[in-house]
């Protein structure tokens, strides 16, 4: 089958493709070096819908490199984006349509058969990355003879392995015969599946990916004139020499180990785009790209990808549009906030408040000792992003003066929005509160960062117990997007607007949450870990409790997670459900001797791997029923469908999609699983446990 019967096959079934046009035009270049056809890609959009690339607009591009390529006056062809954006990839609304591998194996063929023209073709090419580069975006660029590279471009990545595919069109096999295996697994698989981190447009060049960096403010000008200089041979592009020897291989042995604590293996796309990196080394480009096709169709028909989809659907779509949030309108104005508490987690609060909301934000504590160290933790931070660059000097000074202290609540009269961040006792919290409700204004919104306690109790005896929210953070503040927006029996619709529209400013993603003991996140894991906490009281080694779990591809094995929570908070959330719902959550001895002893976490770590304290291990008690690996998983995974078909019936959350929400982003649950109910779902034990699935059939499954 010809590349436009391929083309002509994909887009009858691309029913719903928004289309990226080619739009091609001449351009008479400088210093006499010709006329290019300048390609640029638009459809029709802002920039806040991005190009992307479906069989409509691979077919597009198709015809206007062809165009250019027909014409003997043509002597270079240019390829470019609408503002900001050149491509973000691949359109990937029509992959759940796929029926059949062989549509699936198209859609790579297709990608490459349209993008080596630019390299193939006889006519030299050149990218200029405006913007945006992601994926199958990127891949144009690297098909290209030459590419510059913005300054003020931005999100320059392949983050195909982040949702369960490889790059496709020929990253695989470009970028490591262009930058080296080493850069080539950095890009691939590190950056992918270290929270799919981006590289700048100097960043890009730095590694080789762009040839010349150039300004933003005329940036398509001195493209033109780098592209005429090359042409004309006053310039000369220059690469650096690729090893092809022993380095290639310890790339891919690092990339491998890299995937192995990021995945344990759960999912195949680290794997498989490692393996066609390590052939990159002595395949040519036919075989290369070859690979490529059948590694694409293979993932596009797996689960895998689509619990990527399905997540990723959830994260950039459904945490932008809350599910019961009142209308924005309602919101009011915050031009001033309070929080109460100097510790680490009122410092981390009021570091983001001041950087999101650009307002004054005061600390408060019970000394002046307490208020100046919380203060200058800030200060510290702040001190910190000027230093990698992160901000500039005028901004670190105007973020410092914005953040004070004092010992006195008073310094909160005229604040908008106050939250407390002090230790989760009810008491304490609620004397905080009527303090407070003394001082700020009747319309100012309280807000409690508890992470398990009842906010509608906490606000019962105040006078205008309407205006009190709970906005629970996720540590650290700074890292995890999640934002749990709990809604006590009274409070009214203009202050949850208000906090709504707060953490949207803050750049978090909120989720509306019933006030429930724990509310999602909290709630699931202390679940979860009393599960696994009751196996090794029952004697199961806490080693093999531990890589009981790693089957799933969990960001970090149970114990690990219970010294990053802290064992203390662990136990204080634990005996917290054990008072609301002693028949499902036990409060583990063990775990309530090693806090007693004051031991911060069950492993001691010689040689950066985990080996249990040999003190902590004195200490426990265990018994002779020890659960094998299969029987743990089980067990945990039981537990998990018991508590969620509970919380849904209870309406902690509107839907099952929010509690895969607050997972992916509050606690690391991997992307390739697509969340806690898919996964619940496809093993088939929501329906052993519930008698039903969460979700109904086709969503985030092929099942």
């Amino acid at each position: 089958m010809s590349l436009q019967d391929l083309i002509d096959s994909a887009s009858a079934l691309s029913t719903d493709e928004v289309v990226t046009l080619a739009h091609s035009r001449d351009v008479v270049l400088p210093n006499k070096a010709g006329t290019m056809a300048l390609i640029t890609l638009d459809n029709g959009h802002d920039h806040t819908k991005p190009n992307t690339f479906g069989p409509k607009g691979l077919g597009s591009l198709n015809e206007a490199i062809d165009a250019a390529l027909a014409r003997d006056e043509i002597v270079a062809i240019g390829v470019t984006g609408k503002p900001f954006i050149l491509a973000a990839g691949a359109d990937l609304t029509g992959v759940p349509k796929l029926t059949d591998r062989e549509q699936a194996l198209a859609l790579g063929r297709i990608g490459h058969g349209v993008l080596r023209k630019l390299v193939d073709g006889g006519k030299p090419s050149f990218a200029f990355v405006n913007g945006v580069a992601l994926g199958g975006g990127l891949e144009v660029a690297l098909h290209a003879t030459y590419r510059t590279v913005s300054v003020a471009a931005g999100m320059l990545s392949t983050p195909e392995v982040f949702l369960g595919l490889i790059p496709g069109w020929g990253g695989n096999f470009l970028l490591p015969n262009l930058i080296g295996a080493d850069n080539a697994v950095k890009v691939v698989v590190e950056n992918a599946l270290n929270q799919n981190k981006m590289l700048s447009g100097p960043e890009a060049v730095k590694l080789g990916i762009g040839d010349v960096l150039l300004e933003s403010a005329d940036f398509l000008e001195q493209s033109l004139i780098w592209a005429s200089k090359v042409l004309t041979g006053e310039v000369t592009v220059r690469r650096a020499e690729i090893d092809r020897g022993d380095a290639w291989d310890a790339a891919v042995a690092r990339g491998k180990s890299f995937a192995d604590v990021k995945v344990s293996g759960a999912a195949p796309a680290p794997y498989r785009a490692l393996d066609l990196i390590a052939a990159a080394r002595d395949n040519d480009r036919d075989r290369g790209f070859a690979a490529e096709d059948e590694a694409l169709a293979d993932l596009i028909m797996s689960e895998e990808l689509r619990s990527g989809l399905y997540a990723f659907d959830l994260v950039n779509k459904r945490a932008k549009r809350p599910a019961g949030a009142p209308d924005k309108s309602l919101a009011r104005p915050v031009s001033k906030v309070g929080v109460v508490g100097a510790g680490l987690m009122a410092g981390q609060l009021a570091l983001l408040f001041a950087r999101r909301l650009e307002v004054p934000v005061v600390l408060t504590d019970l000394d002046q000792e307490r208020v100046d160290r919380g203060v200058g933790y800030v200060h510290g931070e702040i001190d910190k992003l000027l230093g990698k660059g992160r901000i500039r000097a005028d901004k670190a000074n105007q973020l410092k003066a914005l953040v004070t202290g004092s010992v006195d609540k008073g310094a909160f009269a005229d604040a908008d929005f106050v939250i407390e961040a002090v230790f989760e006792e009810l008491q304490l919290k609620k004397t905080i509160f009527a303090d407070l409700e003394k001082i700020v204004r009747p319309d100012a919104i309280l807000a409690t960062n508890t992470s398990s306690l009842s906010v509608t109790e906490m606000a019962a005896d105040l006078e205008h117990p309407e205006r009190v929210v709970g906005f629970h953070f996720f540590n650290p503040v700074a890292v995890l997007p999640l934002l749990e927006i709990i809604r006590a029996d009274r409070t009214d619709d203009a202050s949850l607007a208000t906090a709504f529209a707060v953490g949207k400013t803050l750049k978090k993603s909120c989720v509306l949450v019933k006030d429930a003991p724990a509310f999602v996140v909290n709630r699931l894991l202390t679940r979860f870990l009393g599960e696994v906490s009751a196996a090794v009281d029952e004697g199961t080694p806490i080693l093999e409790a531990d890589k009981a779990l790693s089957a799933l591809g969990l960001p970090m094995p149970p114990f690990v997670l219970l010294q990053l929570v802290g064992l203390p908070v662990a136990l204080h959330v634990a005996e917290t459900m054990n008072r609301a719902y002693p028949e499902r959550f036990a409060v583990s001895e063990n775990l309530a001797k090693v806090v007693a002893a004051g031991k911060s976490s069950f492993y001691i770590w010689p040689e950066g791997k985990p080996v249990v304290d040999p003190e902590v291990e004195a200490l426990v008690t265990v018994g002779d029923k020890p659960s094998t690996a299969d029987e743990l998983r089980t067990q945990v995974l039981t537990a998990l469908a018991e508590e969620i078909r509970i919380m849904l019936d209870e309406g902690v959350v509107a839907e099952a999609q929010d509690i895969d929400l607050c997972l992916l982003l509050g606690a690391g649950w991997p992307f390739h699983l697509g969340g806690i109910t898919p996964y619940l779902d496809r093993s088939g034990i929501a329906e052993k446990v519930n008698g039903s699935r969460f979700l109904p059939k086709g969503v985030a499954s092929l099942a």
